[in-house]
C-alpha cells in the first residue's frame, strides 16, 4: 500500500512517499525549484517521490495532507476580527490566497497530480508528533512538539505506545515559543522562517543584558513552561511585521535593517532570547516527563530544531534518550501525515527494536548514478578524473589534510535542512583560517556562523562532551576540556566578532567562541563511504573528523543534482569537487560563461 503525505502553503513545502509503513522517499520542493522555502504545493517533489518507486499516481492509495485548512482559516479570520480595524491591510493581502487556492486542498490536489483516490486530513501537530515518534526507535516514548503555529496549536506534548499516538496537552496561538523566537529573528535583521538558526549562531557572542525585560516585560512563564506572552508589544497576529513600536521602544531602537553591520545590541539580544528559549525547553520537558512517566522523548517542529536547546535537554532533562525527527519543521509534516495515515488511522502494527530508527539516516532524497553524471560531465566537455570507489577516502581525505575545500556529492540527498554527508562541502577543522575561508569566500555568508563537524561515531567522546550517537546533528555539546586552549589575558578580554581572533582549541573551525559545536555523528552502517573518507583522515592526521557545511552559497537551497552541484562549485572558491567517482579540479575548468548575478538571485536569509 502506498500513501503519499504532502506539506505546503508555508513555508518548506514537501513531499513524502512510504510503502506498508516504511519510508521510501521525501524531499522539499525547495530542491527543485531552487527557491528556498519553497512554500507551493510540491508537484516537483511529488513527481520525484513517484519516480523512485516507479509508480504513478494510479498507484497511490491514500494521499494525506498536513494540516487542516479550514480549521486554521478559522483561526485567522476569528484573529483578525478581533483586531479589527487594525489589520485590515495584511486581512486583504492573506485573504485571496486562501480563497482562491488553500481552502480547495481535495480539488488543488486532483488537479496538480490527476489524482481521485481518498484524501485525509492530519492536525499540524499531530503531524509532527507522527513525525517524531513513528521513525524513532523507541516502543513507548514520551512526544513534545512545539512550532510558530498550526492550526490553533502552537505546542503540545502527550505520549507514543505501539502504534497510537495521543496528544493530551496543547498550547495555543497567539502564545508562542516559536514566534516568539521568529520575532527576534525579525528584530535582529534576519529573515522569519529561514534566519532563526542565526541567531543561535549569533547567541554566543553576546551577554544576558536583555533576559530581565524579556521575562519581565514579554512573557509570563509558569513552572511547568506554559507561559503567555504580552501582546501589545507583537505585531504578528494582524499586522505585517512581527514586532512593534513599543517593543523597539522597549529594545532600545528599531528592527536591524537586514545586512547592516551587526553590533553588540543584537548579539545580546539573540543571547538574551536564546537564554529564555533554552529555560522554556528544559522546562516543558520537565514537565512532560512529570506527566507522561515515560523514559525517552520524541521532539519535532521548529524549535526542534534549535540544537542548543536540544542539548541543554539531552544534558540536563530527566529523559535518557532523545529522537529528534531531522526534517522537525514544516517539511517533515509530510512524513508524518503519511505515518499517521498508515498506524493511527488504518490502525497497522509497528514493531520498533529500541535500537535503530526509521529514518535511514534521513537520505531520502534524489540519487544520481554514475552514468547520469558522467553524461553530464561529457556533454558539457567539463575535465576530470575518474577514482575507483575504493579510492575516494583515500584521494579525498589528502586533499583535505592539504586544507583544500571540496564539494562532496555522493548518494541519496538528505531529507530536512541538514547536510549530512550527501551534499556537503568539507574542509579541514584543525585549520585556524578556514572558518574565515569558508564563510567569506565559499559560502559568502556572515563570519560570525561557526561550521559543524562530522566526527566518527566511536570517537565522539574522545573530542566532545557527548557519550551517544547525533546522527542527525541536532545536539550541541562542549568541546572537551583536555582539547581547549588556554586563553591569553588579552584574548579573554575580546567581546564581540573579535572573539573570533581566539583560537580555542585544537580544531578552531568546528568550535564556536562558547566551546560549542554542532555534532553529527558519522556511522559505517549509515554512510559507508562517508565514514571511510573521514577515517582515512583520522588515520593521517590523528583528527577523527572533518568540517561539514551544507553544499550551497548563501540564500540558496542544498543543491539536488550534479547540474545544481557543478554551477555552485564554480561559483565558489571550492578547490574540488567529487560526484559520484568524477573528481573535479578548479584549476582544470573553464569559467562560466554568460553567468547570472547569483548574489541578487540568493538574497541573505
Amino acid at each position: 500500500m502506498y500513501i503519499l503525505g504532502i506539506s505546503c502553503f508555508y513555508h518548506d513545502s514537501a513531499a513524502c512517499l512510504i510503502k506498508d509503513g516504511e519510508i521510501i522517499a521525501a524531499a522539499q520542493e525547495e530542491r527543485f525549484t531552487r527557491k528556498k522555502h519553497d512554500f507551493e504545493f510540491p508537484k516537483n517533489a511529488v513527481e520525484f517521490c513517484l519516480s523512485f518507486a516507479k509508480i504513478t499516481v494510479n498507484n497511490l492509495d491514500y494521499v494525506c495532507f498536513y494540516e487542516k485548512p479550514l480549521v486554521k482559516f478559522e483561526r485567522i479570520l476569528e484573529t483578525y476580527l478581533s483586531y479589527t480595524p487594525v489589520g485590515v491591510r495584511s486581512f486583504l493581502k492573506s485573504i485571496p490566497l486562501w480563497i482562491k487556492q488553500r481552502l480547495w486542498i481535495p480539488d488543488l490536489i486532483k488537479n496538480e497530480l490527476g489524482y481521485n483516490g481518498e484524501i485525509l486530513f492530519s492536525d499540524h501537530h499531530l503531524s509532527h508528533a507522527a513525525s517524531a515518534f513513528y521513525p524513532s526507535p523507541f516502543k513507548d516514548a514520551a512526544i513534545l512538539t512545539m512550532d510558530g503555529v498550526g492550526e490553533w496549536t502552537t505546542a503540545s506534548f502527550g505520549i507514543g505506545k505501539g502504534n497510537l499516538v495521543k496528544l493530551q496537552y496543547e498550547m495555543k496561538f497567539p502564545h508562542s515559543l516559536g514566534l516568539l523566537y521568529s520575532a527576534f529573528t525579525y528584530y535582529t535583521g534576519f529573515k522569519v522562517n529561514s534566519g532563526e538558526y542565526k541567531v543561535m549562531g549569533l547567541a554566543p557572542y553576546g551577554k544576558p543584558k536583555y533576559y530581565n525585560i524579556i521575562m519581565e516585560e514579554l512573557i509570563d512563564l509558569k513552572d511547568d513552561g506554559s507561559f503567555r506572552l504580552n501582546m501589545e508589544y507583537f505585531d504578528y497576529c494582524a499586522g505585517l511585521r512581527m514586532t512593534n513600536s513599543k517593543f523597539n521602544k522597549l529594545f532600545g531602537g528599531k528592527p536591524r535593517k537586514p545586512e547592516t553591520l551587526l553590533t553588540q545590541r543584537e548579539m545580546d539580544i539573540a543571547h538574551s532570547i536564546q537564554k529564555v528559549t533554552e529555560e522554556i525547553m528544559l522546562k516543558l520537558a520537565n514537565h512532560v516527563h512529570r506527566i507522561t512517566h515515560q523514559k525517552y522523548l520524541c521532539l519535532a517542529g521548529g524549535v526542534a530544531l534549535n540544537c542548543v536547546g536540544n542539548g541543554r535537554i539531552l544534558r540536563e532533562g530527566p529523559f535518557e534518550e532523545i529522537w529528534i525527527q531531522p526534517a522537525a519543521g514544516d517539511a517533515g509534516g509530510a512524513l508524518g501525515a503519511a505515518l499517521a495515515c498508515w498506524y493511527g488511522f488504518l490502525k497497522k502494527p509497528r514493531k520498533a527494536s529500541g535500537l535503530r530508527d526509521f529514518q535511514k539516516a534521513s537520505y531520502l532524497g534524489p540519487e544520481y548514478d554514475d552514468s547520469y553524471i558522467l553524461n553530464f560531465i561529457e556533454k558539457n566537455n567539463i575535465p576530470y578524473k575518474k577514482l575507483e570507489i575504493e579510492e575516494i577516502p583515500e584521494v579525498i581525505s589528502k586533499l583535505v589534510a592539504n586544507e583544500y575545500v571540496i564539494g562532496w556529492f555522493e548518494g541519496r540527498m538528505e531529507f530536512g535542512p541538514r547536510a549530512l554527508g550527501s551534499r556537503s562541502i568539507i574542509g579541514d577543522p584543525r585549520s585556524a583560517k578556514m572558518q574565515s575561508i569558508m564563510n567569506l569566500k565559499i559560502k559568502f555568508r556572515e563570519s560570525f556562523r561557526p561550521f559543524a563537524p562530522s566526527v566518527l561515531l566511536e570517537k565522539v567522546s574522545d573530542v566532545f562532551d557527548l557519550d551517544r550517537g547525533s546522527p542527525y546533528m541536532l545536539f550541541v555539546a562542549p568541546v572537551k576540556k583536555e582539547m581547549r586552549r588556554e586563553l591569553s589575558e588579552d584574548e579573554k578580554k575580546l567581546c564581540g566578532i573579535d572573539k573570533l581572533k581566539a583560537m580555542r582549541s585544537g580544531i578552531p573551525a568546528v568550535t564556536h567562541v562558547d566551546y560549542s559545536a554542532r555534532i553529527q555523528t558519522v556511522s559505517r552502517d549509515n554512510n559507508p563511504l562517508y565514514y571511510n573518507m573521514i577515517n582515512s583522515f583520522y588515520q593521517k592526521t590523528g583528527c577523527p573528523l572533518v568540517i561539514n557545511t551544507s553544499f550551497n552559497v548563501r540564500g540558496e537551497p542544498i543543491v539536488c543534482s550534479p547540474e545544481d552541484a557543478y554551477l555552485c562549485f564554480m561559483r565558489t572558491n571550492m578547490d574540488y569537487l567529487i560526484m559520484g567517482k568524477y573528481l573535479l579540479d578548479k584549476k582544470a575548468q573553464k569559467p562560466l560563461e554568460k553567468d547570472v548575478d547569483w548574489k541578487k538571485k540568493f538574497g541573505l536569509d
